[in-house]
């Protein structure tokens, strides 16, 4: 499913006029119209046949990764419900292709679909060690913990290549400067030499995105990421090398994964998750309707279940973007799911445990003459 941005004036649809010479009328206009639906669907069925311990090698639609020249890389937020306020995404779409992400909507602020233009456009940051440096020498600057990974994936497939995020490190790294990070990629521990060293002075921590133990729902639900064995085996590293590390249980998903609460947290406490939290799924925008048209096609008997949980959860709609609720919902559904979760990290002794505070005493402000020579 690939809806258009909601700021375009006019949108084009491809229709059969039946002028197409050696084609019958019912083919051609079927090839231009679900071109991009057809793409998505092969894409989702060779997910389900990768390897558990395996990211994802797309078919389907090529990606095209394209610059973001923005000179300011650290964004604010006031957000009174989350722990940071401010963050640097190293890139807008994330080719990971998990059809509930949040983050899907915002393609559309570049005229893009936030349906497969959010998985195959993605923009990059450019000069991110320059600009990120005269961020951090800004006389006005305060150092506080900037988060990485809370809108898009920093370790998704272009990271390989790219290494955006490697390059923001070492410029945290250099200046003593903390950072929390959420992935659920496997390539973070390309960067276990900085992350360790990061460990060592209490400057970071990092939260593995684990939404389900099943690879074939999790094939489904997000067809290009590391299985559910490979998320687990990040854990065992992570703690092992010393970086405290905890687990974001996100989304859950009422009558699709929240089965699975109880053992999710079992399974990554004996992995070495430290703290635990957990998100419901958020529907905004474009988003509410493309995770209808996957329920249709995976769980049509449940679909309409599945949605009445959400809207009981959400004060009668899909979805309600409320602070202090849109994490967790309301009502007797998101209470039971929050009640269960707290009985559970109650079981393992980590009810109300978070990670260790980072030290913002370290930070070396950068010395914008270092950056002439």
């Amino acid at each position: 499913m690939s809806p258009p941005s909601r700021y375009l004036a006019r949108i084009a649809v491809p229709v059969d006029d039946g002028w197409h010479p050696g084609e019958t009328s019912h083919s051609a206009g079927l090839a231009a119209a679900s071109a991009e639906g057809s793409a998505l669907d092969t894409a989702l069925d060779a997910a389900e046949d990768t390897a558990a311990g395996e990211e994802f090698s797309r078919s389907g639609p090529a990606t095209k990764l394209l610059p973001d020249r923005t000179v300011r890389l650290i964004t604010r937020n006031r957000s009174p419900d989350i722990g940071f306020d401010r963050s640097i995404n190293a890139y807008k779409g994330c080719e990971h292709g998990c059809v509930y992400c949040f983050a899907r909507p915002t393609h559309a602020y570049l005229d893009l679909s936030p349906g497969l233009d959010f998985e195959t456009q993605i923009f990059y940051k450019t000069r991110v060690q320059a600009n990120l440096e005269a961020e951090l020498a800004s006389r006005r600057y305060t150092c506080r913990t900037i988060a990485m990974g809370t809108n898009t994936d920093p370790y998704q497939p272009a990271e390989r290549d790219k290494r955006i995020t490697r390059k923001i490190l070492e410029v945290l790294l250099a200046h003593r400067h903390p950072v929390s990070i959420v992935t659920k990629s496997q390539l973070i521990l390309r960067d276990l030499d900085l992350l360790e060293a990061l460990a060592e002075q209490g400057l970071v921590n990092v939260h593995i995105s684990v939404t389900t133990l099943d690879n074939a729902l999790k094939a489904r639900l997000e067809p290009r990421t590391a299985g559910p064995a490979a998320r687990l085996k990040v854990i065992r590293t992570l703690r092992a090398a010393g970086i405290p590390t905890g687990v974001m249980v996100a989304p859950v998903i009422p009558f699709i994964n929240d089965a699975e609460l109880e053992d999710i947290v079992s399974t990554c406490v004996d992995a070495g998750a430290g703290a635990l939290a957990y998100i419901l799924l958020r529907l905004p925008l474009e988003v509410a309707p493309m995770f209808h048209s996957w329920l249709e096609r995976y769980y049509p008997l449940k679909t309409e279940r599945v949605e009445n949980a959400l809207r009981s959860a959400r004060g009668g709609k899909l979805y309600q973007a409320q602070w202090g609720q849109r994490m967790v919902g309301s009502g007797p559904i998101a209470e039971l799911i929050g009640t269960r979760f707290a009985k559970a990290l109650r079981r393992h002794g980590l009810e109300g445990v978070r990670l260790p505070e980072l030290r913002t005493d370290l930070f070396a402000v950068p010395n914008p003459q270092e950056s002439l020579f």
